[in-house]
């Protein structure tokens, strides 16, 4: 209690510091928006939980951590997000206000919460709902300038993190934990820059013809507004508190146009990032071949590889777009010798780390709302998941139906990025109005010169992640300048003949403990080696001599050059149909899923900067490093390549309805590992295909299509009745076994659903199946797959292709519990997006295999129980029975939000707190973090 008062009465010594905007913001009279004729007419919604707002003073920090109070606009958006999970049945369009909120343009003059103008051509209007920035410039660059001055308000400590982070600087800015170092070296792995570097991307955006040029001028103009709120906040004695608790008081260093080059490059590595990884491939071919013999295991290792599954869901359903599948003799191939293999330490010269101080934002102590573990066995801390770049991710989902299947006779799309959860949200709202920019919706904070997601003037867009294969791994023979033995410490490399060093790329970052990172002072380097062929990954030896392998993305040096296809996203002179929104998409070299809805049409585009690769070389495995397989035109110096022309990307124009939940795009086009017969995108498809069929598809029933899927167990609705089959093929005589199956039975035809009754009930309907369901899966995928497989090769491939990503991010073993093996939601509990990557289809063909069934696309061989149906049902019932007698204790161990046992609150969604504010628990869903649902009735 005293510490309460304390904190209260800080509170109001600083209570000067408490507004949220320059004291010159004007009041809600000063600048109402008229709304004009809006082609959506009402019919455009959106949300972003848990709010708009992300800015909190030290004062407001203090407040929140005493008696609970959170700054206007930071969780509104929380509470209808959350009930939809309970509402969404017989849910019907007008209800829809109550679920998201208006998308229309400009704000009612009765609806204005604050006006700010920070320059004379541009106004910032704010709205009384959520607090969302309606930017109004009567010139481009003042548009842009309030862009900037918004994101400022909004978003600038989160601004601050990511072009950190972008700098491999993050321990420096933000403290010493384990999760921030862990972060900054994977940006650094992926992603390494010097200023010089930086600087050429920004040239090269500038001299990219009329358009870069304009892109340049944007945020330069853009960079401006952060700057000028920068000034005034810190000049108002109202910037954010968090400065004052990492020890940087009110020292915040400007911004520059590089700064949105690094952030660009760590969104890029995240969500627009494919490919890659070949050496693990390499590696678990290998332990196939070693297990199987060399002919037997190269055929095991395609039939598990399974680029192109012909039982797989994919989002255009009627045309075949061939991409980076292996050919029949690859030519080229650099085959790691076994055992040779070292990853590339990027941590040197360490002084002082892995002393981790149990105190500060997201560390140990008492349990505190909203602010979640990263690791269930130990804390890592961190301002962001020390995964988030490195960790296996599906980021997304879309419905989209033509109009030729809804009730209006309009398309109806519903569909949002699916980001994580975070407080603020790692994406900020915005409307942007001024000359040749008329949008609103979500852009990345840092970014948000352009929306990236949203509306235009008579069209909405989103996107999933792709994650086609645009980086390749090379082998680059190691040489000694000196002419000595190499060895694979040596570096330097032959380039083309030459040995030749080399380039070191370093950061050095200290800390001490602060407020808000209490890890004891320390210092150490990030370190990548670059060479022309990318950047090293790991070392090892190929026919005996010792090489490095180098990984090649396309869009290295290229992060910002995407810019211009977003930029024409927000123009609606280059806009103004289905085919010119897929023309402005191929000026993204991310890899992303584009889809688009008007008031007649739909349209689907995959962007990306695939490269032409030499012919039969294999993108699936390393590739040795030499002109005879190098990409077609490349060119080492700026990295630029021939990359395969549009007509060869999936794509659609009025297709009956799409759907993308990160799955197969098009048949032919080559998928990561298990991308098969059983996906979370079925979860959508099963539903939307129904919708479809039945007609007069309204927005409302395809909000509860993707509502039902968010809530659905993918395991129990696709791969239960499976597992159900073979125990099913003769009585079960044990009467607690029998109780169990009937309880799974039961579970499966009610819905395969992971919610409550009623909103709060704190317990599952069906829950003792649900338990266990989550128990048994590591232990049945175990049973059925490691006797065959042996032990190696079992955990090299469940490396590459994680058994289990259940919602509470437990159960990744075959202890049943949560142990931190095998399983790629392990690392972060109570983050929402889940069971995209699982050994779903591998259980689903080989159970169908087992019985007799028809399979397309099969494994090599039957696993369960040696291919005896008999057998299999043995090991069944056996795991079963361990599942059933594991206590709850163990398969949901408890952490900070949750007490051991306690199934609900396991799955629950935290907003991990990346700042001084937190938001209440929410009940799981598997659901877009920013989600529009859109029919425009209407054309400009």
């Amino acid at each position: 209690m005293r510490r309460a008062l304390a904190a209260v009465a800080t509170a109001a010594l600083l209570a000067p510091l408490l507004g949220s905007a320059p004291a010159f913001a004007a009041g809600p009279g000063a600048g109402g928006q008229t709304r004009a004729e809006d082609p959506c007419r009402g019919q455009c919604r959106d949300i972003l939980p848990a709010g708009e707002n992300g800015h909190a003073t030290l004062a407001a920090i203090l407040l929140h951590k005493a008696i609970g109070t959170r700054p206007q606009h930071s969780a509104d958006q929380l509470e209808p997000y959350d009930k939809l999970l309970h509402e969404y049945s017989g849910l019907s369009d007008e209800k829809l206000a109550d679920y998201f909120n208006d998308a229309s343009f400009g704000v009612p003059e009765d609806q204005v919460e604050k006006v700010t103008s920070p320059r004379d051509d541009v106004t910032i209007t704010r709205d009384k709902a959520t607090g969302t920035p309606h930017i109004k410039g009567t010139t481009r660059a003042g548009t842009e300038f309030g862009a900037g001055y918004a994101a400022g308000q909004d978003r600038l400590w989160l601004i601050d993190v990511l072009r950190h982070v972008g700098r491999g600087k993050l321990s420096s800015f933000a403290g010493g934990a384990e999760g921030n170092r862990e972060l900054e070296q994977s940006l650094w792995a992926v992603a390494p820059y010097t200023e010089a570097d930086l600087e050429r991307q920004v040239e090269r955006i500038r001299g990219s013809g009329e358009r870069g040029a304009r892109a340049y001028e944007d945020i330069k103009s853009y960079v401006g507004g952060i700057n000028a709120y920068i000034d005034d906040t810190v000049h108002a004695l109202n910037y954010p508190g968090e400065y004052v608790l990492t020890g940087h008081g009110s020292k915040i260093e400007e911004f520059t146009v590089t700064d949105v080059v690094a952030i660009a490059s760590v969104i890029g590595a995240i969500f627009g990032n494919g490919g890659g990884g070949e050496v693990g491939n390499a590696l678990a071919k290998l332990a196939f071949q070693k297990q199987y013999g060399q002919a037997a295991g190269e055929k095991a290792y395609s039939a598990w590889r399974a680029q192109n599954d012909s039982e797989a869901t994919t989002t255009v359903r009627d045309k075949e777009f061939p991409y980076a599948q292996s050919p029949e003799a690859p030519r080229g191939v650099a085959t790691p010798e076994d055992g040779s293999v070292t990853a590339y330490d990027h941590a040197q010269n360490e002084e002082g780390t892995g002393q981790e101080a149990q105190t500060g934002n997201g560390k140990a102590g008492p349990k505190a709302e909203g602010t979640a573990q990263t690791d269930s066995k130990r804390e890592k801390g961190g301002v962001l998941p020390a995964d988030l770049i490195s960790g296996k991710r599906g980021m997304s989902n879309a419905l989209v139906v033509s109009g030729k299947h809804t009730a209006s006779g309009h398309p109806v799309a519903v569909y949002g990025p699916q980001t994580g959860y975070y407080a603020p949200q790692i994406m900020m709202v915005q409307e942007l109005d001024g000359p040749g920019l008329r949008a609103r919706g979500a852009s990345f904070p840092g970014l948000s010169f352009y929306v990236e997601l949203g509306r235009g003037l008579d069209y909405s867009w989103s996107a999933t992640s792709a994650s086609q294969d645009i980086t390749d791994t090379f082998a680059v023979e190691l040489c000694e300048k000196s002419g000595a033995k190499p060895t694979t410490e040596s570096k330097s490399y032959l380039l083309h003949g030459e040995c030749t060093p080399f380039d070191r790329l370093s950061q050095h970052n200290e800390w001490k403990p602060t407020l808000a990172d209490g890890t004891k002072a320390g210092s150490y380097d990030v370190v990548s080696l670059r060479s022309a062929y990318g950047l090293v990954s790991h070392t090892g030896k190929v026919d005996g001599k010792p090489v490095a392998f180098t990984a090649l993305r396309s869009t290295y040096h290229h992060d910002a050059d995407s810019v211009i296809g977003f930029q024409k996203f927000n123009d609606p002179s280059a806009v103004t149909s289905a085919r010119s929104f897929q023309k402005a998409a191929r000026d993204v070299g991310y890899t992303f899923n584009w889809f688009y809805a008007d008031a007649d049409h739909t349209a689907y585009y995959n962007s990306g900067d695939n490269p032409v690769r030499s012919k039969n070389t294999d993108p699936d495995q390393p590739i040795r490093a030499g002109t005879a397989y190098e990409w077609k035109d490349w060119n080492p110096e700026a990295n630029t390549s021939a990359v395969t022309p549009p007509a060869e990307h999936p794509q659609s124009l009025d297709q009956d309805y799409s759907v993308s939940w990160n799955n197969k795009q098009a048949k032919g086009f080559s998928a990561g590992w298990g991308n098969g017969s059983v996906h979370r995108g079925d979860l959508l498809e099963t539903r939307v295909a129904k919708l479809v069929k039945e007609g007069s598809v309204t927005r409302a029933k395809l909000v509860g299509a993707m509502e039902e899927a968010a809530s659905a167990d993918l395991r129990a609705e696709k791969v239960l009745p499976e597992l159900l089959d073979v125990i099913g093929s003769s009585e079960v005589t044990d009467p607690e076994l029998a109780r169990t199956v009937e309880q799974l039975r039961e579970w499966e035809k009610s819905g395969a659903q992971r919610r409550e009754a009623a909103k709060d009930d704190g317990v599952y309907a069906h829950a003792e199946a649900i338990r266990v369901l989550d128990a048994w899966w590591p232990l049945l995928v175990e049973g059925e797959f490691k006797p065959r497989l042996g032990d190696e090769l079992y955990t090299s491939l469940s490396s590459l292709a994680p058994v289990n990503e259940s919602p509470s991010g437990g159960q990744n073993s075959g202890g049943g519990g949560d142990d931190g093996a095998g399983g790629v939601g392990a690392s972060q509990p109570h983050k929402g997006s889940a069971l995209q990557h699982g050994w779903w289809s591998f259980v689903d063909k080989d159970l169908r295999t087992v019985q007799g069934k028809d399979v397309r696309s099969p494994l090599d061989r039957p696993y369960c129980g040696g291919g005896s149906l008999a057998e299999c049902r043995t090991m069944l019932l056996r795991t079963l029975g361990e599942a059933a007698a594991t206590p709850a204790e163990k398969t949901y161990p408890g952490d900070k939000e949750c007490d051991a046992g306690d199934q609900v609150c396991a799955d629950s969604i935290v907003h991990r707190a990346m700042g001084g504010i937190t938001v209440p628990r929410i009940a799981w869903q598997n659901r877009p973090t920013y989600q529009q649902v859109v029919e425009f009735p209407a054309r400009r």
